[in-house]
């Protein structure tokens, strides 16, 4: 057994079906592709560093399947003059025979700057990938002075994709406010033919600020639904929504939107962010999310489990020398409704074991996979309150659900006790219905999809040390169906 192996086996935090660094930082995803009948999965990686002060790679999860990798390394290091202080987030394209893994090479130069507005380099990084193992030279795509001017120096995270045999690109941005009163998060559009350069076409971004930075867009349809993804930082927190220092969800973009037709104005406003945007996840850890489609051809999201800048952390892993994990892959769909759904793949009911139904269960895996039918009414006609779930062990509680009425709808609150929750406190989420509740539970990782994934949280959370690996007893309001989960097969 190799030490990586040996420790992760004697780490009573470590996860068990979703994806983490062998050591070191871990945060946004890359790069996500199924390629050849394999999954590959690139992420933000720091194996040195914990606290994720280290030289940022790109590390490689390869998948025969979403519930079995191999670890491949890091190929991507910032080892080059145009990603020499960190190899930044970016995607993939499958191209015919070979995938395109395009990224942010991040420079920062020498001398007096405050990175924002000076001193920092932010190149378009192309690397080809064949398979599997096969990589090619870098080689850089665009610098500063190919992106509109209006623009600082933060401008990252391309997104890629082919349509009607031309190529386009996302990026986000950052305009320069300091005229006009403050710096305006956007999305760059870009295009290219053939072996043509990349060209900026217009900027999509809102009349006034919508936060100061758009980070790691993302573009696609579905179901006829055309979805503009990304994470603006600095939107002011409120009390059922953007409740994290950062956030990540999605516009939707009107029908007849076409993201590939050249604008005449430098500019595509949308109108009302406050109602069009919508965050993909309303728990405590959760940024940067990422989609692709498959060779299924659905349509699957995966984002850090974990959040920059937050005042809680992690600290029991960090002491152990890694620090967050990724989601697990949610498929995304639209309602007959129009809602825009997510919810793990199928492919994770394959790790379920060991059903039974009650309302006062054991957990001895400490992983498990809970699913409750629920009459919101029903439960709320005797009191103003009612506990949905809870989660506890031998110290006491860890974390609890609960549903209560606020004016004409539900408020569904997760609550972390003080100890598991290093800082996490509460978050909310305001509902016109509830009728279905899922917790999927990995021992230090918790994901709650309410109404069929019409709406999810992510927390993490961690047992006291001296009793972490006792089980975890689940109460709830009522009978619930419970599955312990084995591990997924991951090999170092």
């Amino acid at each position: 057994m190799s030490d990586i192996t040996k420790n992760i086996k004697e780490d009573p935090y470590r996860l068990g079906f979703h994806l983490m660094p062998p050591a070191g930082w871990l945060n946004d995803p890359n790069g996500l592709c199924e390629f050849k009948g394999k999954y590959h999965v690139f992420f933000q990686y720091a194996p040195d560093s914990a606290d994720g002060r280290g030289k940022k790679c790109w590390g490689h999860y390869i998948g025969e399947s979403l519930t079995e990798f191999s670890f491949a390394g890091a190929p991507l290091l910032p080892d080059n003059e145009k990603d020499s202080n960190g190899v930044y987030s970016g995607c993939a394209l499958v191209d015919d025979d070979e995938v395109l893994l395009y990224y942010t090479g991040n420079v920062k130069q020498t001398g007096e700057h405050d990175y924002t507005y000076s001193g920092r380099e932010a190149n378009t990084v192309l690397v080809s990938m064949t398979d599997g193992d096969k990589f090619s030279e870098k080689l850089c795509l665009m610098e500063n002075r190919d992106y509109p001017e209006e623009y600082t120096c933060h401008v990252r995270d391309p997104k890629v994709w082919k349509q009607d045999g031309k190529y386009f690109m996302v990026q986000g941005g950052r305009l320069d406010g300091r005229k006009s009163g403050g710096d305006k998060g956007a999305v760059i559009v870009f295009d290219k033919t053939d072996d043509a350069p990349w060209k900026a076409l217009y900027s999509i971004t809102t009349e006034s600020p919508f936060g100061y930075m758009w980070e790691c867009p993302d573009y696609f349809e579905k179901d006829g639904v055309k979805l503009l993804s990304c994470s603006p930082q600095g939107l002011e927190s409120e009390e059922y929504r953007y409740q994290n220092v950062y956030q990540s969800g999605y516009f939707v973009l009107p029908d007849d939107f076409d993201i590939a037709a050249g604008k005449s104005e430098k500019y595509a406003m949308l109108d009302d962010p406050d109602r069009h945007f919508h965050e993909w996840d309303m728990g405590f850890d959760f940024y940067a999310p990422q989609t692709f489609e498959d060779e299924k051809g659905r349509r699957i999201l995966m984002g850090w489990a974990g959040i920059p800048d937050a005042d809680y952390d992690n600290d029991p892993t960090v002491k152990r020398g890694w620090q967050h994990a990724l989601t697990l892959p949610r498929e995304i769909t639209v309602s007959d409704e129009g809602k825009v759904m997510q919810y793990p793949v199928a492919e994770i009911e394959n790790l379920r074991q060991n059903e039974r139904v009650g309302h006062n269960i054991e957990l001895p895996l400490r992983r498990a996979d809970i699913m409750a039918d629920i009459d919101a009414d029903r439960l709320l006609s005797i009191g103003s309150a009612s506990e949905l779930l809870r989660i506890s062990d031998a110290s006491g509680e860890l974390f609890s659900l609960t549903l209560s009425r606020e004016a004409e709808k539900y408020l569904v609150t997760l609550q972390l006790s003080e100890g598991a929750g290093r800082g996490r406190k509460s978050r909310k989420i305001l509902l016109d219905d509830l009728h279905s509740l899922r917790l999927v539970l990995d021992t230090s990782l918790a994901e709650v999809y309410l109404n069929d994934g019409e709406y999810v949280m992510t927390t993490r959370f961690y047992a006291d040390e001296e009793i972490a690996r006792k089980p975890y007893i689940l109460h709830s309001a009522g009978d619930v169906k419970v599955w312990d989960m084995k591990e997924m097969k991951v090999v170092y």
